[in-house]
């Protein structure tokens, strides 16, 4: 059986697969390998996903949805027309799109994935990852964090030992890992980052800095104009240079003309890189190593194509970082590695992985000192234990007479508990005595997937009571999962046919509904003159119009014209 190894990204997705040739990347239906992670419902109910339903954000934002993956571990609901989602439904729909690409492409059913993870996601947030890829009909065999498998395609590609950084920015978070690579060794000595710090933010800063700058508020602007100025920030980002560009915004009354340059980028998004610099010095501060014994610092996620991002680095270490492997495709070929150590592929040389917990796990004990502060955090595992790791530590009853204990399970760094992300719970029934005579014994065991379970015994008989930290909030008990399964069979996805001229035909629509007068006029007319074409329902001549009406289009958002 087939194991895929999967990038569930927040901006875009990538599947891999490991074969005799190495690494081949999975294309999906329009024969792309980056898959955005944007899904919608068409006037039909049925799901779009990926480049289509990008293209629809605009033009249909009360039915399509993007960067969910910043929801996963809530209970968050997305209302899509009259339908209601959770991030982990929804992200079910992307693995289900990716793995209807992988089964195409290889000629067989795909149950089996390697999924990654960003480094600092929690326990609720890889509950719900698991839980995103079993509605989608994957079994995960390990979920991998994004940093650890972008290292594993270094070091493989590489087959170069020492001790690298890997920096790990994409659309929604920045994860940092300090790993080894020795031996057929990779082990990780630190992981540190920031779940709500990508290039999203980066896109964000820039809109919130034009409103100010003009006076606008958020609220004044329709969803479109909104929308529309997000496209342009976004492309501005992405061409930015030391020649200015000038943008014409239509931000409510008349058109405003707004010139983006690389000194107000930069001022714009400093806070950002600053925040930055944090998980990185927490990282080489944990792993107690001199930033001079650094090997190589090596860039990955789309987002590290910042030439600022690339600047703060270089100054940091004081030399050029590495990004010679695509960083949009590097987790998910390290997935796709890994998903073939998995299988024990021959051709692979085996690869001893370890991996670290990013967060401390613990829970919650009496405050005596201040009550009003509520519980103190009693640590169980550290941040940074080399995983996979088993730790008890032993408490004792509180009060006269107490007859069950509740071990609240936290994770996070803060010394209180109500400043850090509550797991899950387990109460257990303990013989009534003196507060202090009843001892228990709380174990802590953290697996290679990131996930936790809680075994707690009471020490004067023994008996033992084991817990899952399943219930998190956002999380599917047997019942619900059901529910979801049965709601997620009922949508019907998109025919994959003609997914080409859906997604023209999407883009076409957004720049109709973005550009005014002559140039409206313009894609209108490019627009019929394809669909004139597709109704002869001619292969020969639909291939060559859309490229046509590709290269047209491309033209215009080149321009600006939007």
């Amino acid at each position: 059986m087939t194991i895929i190894g999967i990038d569930l990204g927040t901006t875009n997705s990538a599947c891999g697969v490991w074969t005799e040739d190495g690494v081949k990347l999975i294309p999906n239906r329009l024969g792309e390998v980056l898959t955005p992670s944007v899904v919608g419902l068409d006037k039909n109910g049925e799901i779009i996903v990926g480049r289509t339903a990008r293209q629809r954000l605009i033009n249909h934002s009360d039915r399509t949805v993007a960067a969910f993956k910043r929801l996963m571990g809530t209970d968050h609901q997305v209302k899509l027309a009259k339908r209601t989602f959770t991030a982990t439904e929804l992200s079910s729909l992307v693995l289900r799109s990716l793995k209807e690409d992988a089964e195409t492409f290889l000629g067989e059913t795909v149950t089996e994935a390697v999924i990654s993870v960003p480094a600092y996601f929690n326990d609720n947030q890889r509950q719900a990852t698991k839980q995103a890829a079993e509605l989608a009909g994957l079994k995960v065999e390990r979920l991998i964090n994004e940093p650890t498998a972008a290292a594993i395609a270094y070091g493989l590609h590489e087959k170069q030992e020492g001790l690298f950084l890997i920096l790990d920015l994409g659309g929604g978070t920045f994860d940092v890992s300090l790993l080894e690579f020795f031996d057929g060794i990779m082990e990780v000595h630190a992981s540190a980052g920031d779940n709500f710090l990508g290039g999203e933010d980066f896109v964000d800063a820039m809109v919130e800095d034009v409103l100010r700058e003009q006076g606008i508020k958020r609220d004044h602007l329709t969803p479109v104009q909104l929308q529309n100025l997000y496209l342009q920030m976004e492309g501005a980002k992405r061409k930015l240079s030391a020649q200015e560009q000038t943008l014409t915004l239509d931000l409510g009354k008349q058109p405003v003309e707004f010139t983006v340059t690389s000194d107000w980028f930069t001022r714009v998004c400093t806070p950002l890189l600053l925040r930055a610099k944090h998980p990185i010095e927490r990282a080489i501060r944990d792993a107690n190593l001199n930033p001079g014994k650094i090997d190589d610092v090596v860039l990955v996620g789309g987002s590290t194509r910042l030439g600022i991002f690339r600047s703060t680095v270089g100054k940091m270490f004081g030399r050029l970082p590495s990004c010679h492997l695509d960083p949009d495709t590097v987790v998910a070929m390290g997935a796709a590695i890994q998903a073939g150590l998995m299988m024990r592929d021959e051709a692979l040389d085996d690869v001893v992985l370890t991996d670290v917990c990013p967060y401390t796990l613990g829970t919650g004990v009496l405050n005596r000192d201040n009550p009003r502060q509520g519980d103190y955090f009693l640590p169980i595992i550290e941040r940074n234990c080399v995983v996979p790791v088993s730790i008890v530590k032993q408490v004792y009853t509180a009060h006269d007479n107490q007859t069950e204990v509740t071990v609240k399970v936290y994770q996070g760094e803060n010394r209180l508990v109500e400043k850090n992300v509550y797991l899950g719970e387990l109460t257990v029934p303990v013989p009534a005595a003196a507060k202090g005579e009843e001892a228990i014994d709380i174990r802590y065991s953290y697996d290679m997937n990131g996930l936790l379970s809680v075994d707690v015994t009471v020490v004067s008989n023994g008996k033992a009571h084991h817990h899952l930290i399943e219930h998190a909030p956002g999380a599917l008990g047997e019942a619900e999962k059901q529910a979801a399964l049965a709601k997620l069979e009922k949508l019907k996805f998109h025919p994959r046919d003609g997914e080409e001229n859906r997604a023209l035909l999407a883009r076409g629509e957004r720049l109709y509904e973005s550009c005014l007068g002559e140039r409206r006029d313009y894609v209108a007319n490019v627009m019929q003159q394809f669909e004139r074409v597709l109704e002869s329902q001619n292969p020969a001549e639909i291939a060559k119009m859309r490229k046509q009406v590709s290269d047209a289009l491309a033209q215009l958002e080149n321009e600006d014209w939007f």
